[in-house]
């Protein structure tokens, strides 16, 4: 049920949103030289890597780390990212990892591959046997300004009470989230 759910509102989402996802590809082509597009390998279900999507925000020769790790992000992000991780529609684009069935809507965030220390504590409780997400539990608990201890628990709890009406209610908090700009780290 979970994975229709994700296939059938992914494929109406990219629809509606397909002008919006075309407009924000011209001004990060217009902002900054370099891809569109933004790939990345992150472990998915069992650990498996896939390439995640996002839009773009940063500049080409910025580290590959998380934003946690780069000190003053802000140095890094372009003028169009910078609104676009703030009203998180960076992450449009894995509306088709979605689809492809890589991510799920609500699950715990992918790890990026080189966080080792946060993929062994989420193996070590089970939180890589589900999909990951668009949006989870600790995305609306704290984002950037958590811990990855704290997001392991948040993470183990989402895996232990997963339901329907425990995602409506994630869905629902991230959009209140996106709306007031809360967890996202741009400096």
């Amino acid at each position: 049920m979970k994975r229709f759910l994700d296939m059938s509102l992914s494929i109406v989402a990219i629809i509606i949103l397909a002008i919006p996802m075309c407009i924000i590809a011209l001004l990060i082509k217009i902002d900054s030289k370099g891809p569109i597009i933004f790939k990345q390998r992150r472990p998915g279900k069992n650990k498996q890597l896939f390439d995640i999507y996002k839009f773009r925000t940063m500049r080409t020769d910025t580290p590959n780390v998380s934003t946690e790790e780069l000190g003053d992000p802000s140095m890094f992000i372009t003028r169009t990212g910078k609104f676009l991780r703030k009203t998180s529609l960076d992450e449009l684009p894995q509306l088709f990892n979605i689809l492809f069935g890589q991510m799920s809507i609500v699950g715990p965030r992918p790890a990026l591959y080189n966080q080792y220390e946060l993929i062994e504590m989420r193996e070590k409780v089970g939180v890589n046997n589900i999909r990951p997400g668009l949006t989870g539990y600790a995305q609306v608990k704290g984002r950037d300004f958590i811990s990855d201890e704290q997001k392991v628990e948040y993470d183990k709890y989402y895996l232990e009470n997963m339901s329907l009406g425990l995602d409506i209610k994630i869905i629902w908090w991230t959009a209140k989230s996106v709306i007031k700009s809360e967890g996202v780290r741009l400096q």
